[in-house]
């Protein structure tokens, strides 16, 4: 019990300092790394509770995929960051808006704890009584996409325009780059696109 405990802290602590410093280094690259660092922490949180396939969900799907193409995008495109951050005090009063929803939520489930033990208790018999009878993979499985499956369509809708999101974010039109409009090259009349010249002959162009 000892060792697991020691082991709960530094990951616990590795995951909170890791996470810390996502949000307060300056440069965009260390951060994602430091989001890898917390995700392998957390992953280690997970094997100590015996989940081990969300500990390889999150190393194989966030660190091997996500994360790395978070570094992929940040080190590719040029971005101006100095631009971002000028709007940040335009945005600042949804960011507050959003962390109290959050904050509220959080207390609502610990509220919901302490307040009524005798259906953690129950939840917690039928979750030992469900894992004995059936591996980790398989129970998360059946309690997924039956109990929980709006939600996790849900988590999904998140997602999607989380991803919506950071496409119109990282979306700038750069001056000076040319791009196609198909609508202009369709529209264009034949006096746009063909120039007659009337040449004498011998003369040359």
């Amino acid at each position: 019990m000892i060792v697991q405990a020691l082991a709960f802290y530094l990951f616990a602590a590795m995951t909170v300092a890791s996470a810390i410093m996502v949000i307060s280094a300056r440069n965009p690259v260390h951060s994602v790394l430091f989001l890898i660092l917390a995700f392998f922490n957390a992953a280690g949180l997970f094997v100590l509770m015996g989940a081990e396939f969300l500990a390889m969900i999150l190393v194989v799907v966030y660190v091997g995929a996500v994360a790395v193409l978070f570094l992929f995008v940040v080190m590719m495109l040029d971005v101006n960051f100095a631009e971002l951050r000028q709007g940040f005090l335009q945005y600042l009063p949804i960011g507050i808006l959003v962390g109290i929803i959050l904050l509220v939520e959080i207390v609502f489930v610990v509220g919901t704890w302490a307040l009524a033990p005798m259906e953690e208790a129950t939840t917690m018999a039928q979750a030992q009584t469900m894992s004995a009878e059936l591996h980790n993979t398989k129970a998360l499985g059946l309690i997924l996409y039956t109990k929980y499956a709006y939600l996790f369509q849900a988590a999904g809708l998140v997602l999607l325009v989380a991803m919506i999101g950071a496409i119109v974010l990282t979306l700038r039109h750069r001056a000076g780059v040319r791009r196609q409009t198909i609508a202009r090259q369709v529209s264009r009349r034949v006096s746009e696109t063909i120039e007659v010249k009337d040449v004498t002959p011998g003369s040359g162009v």
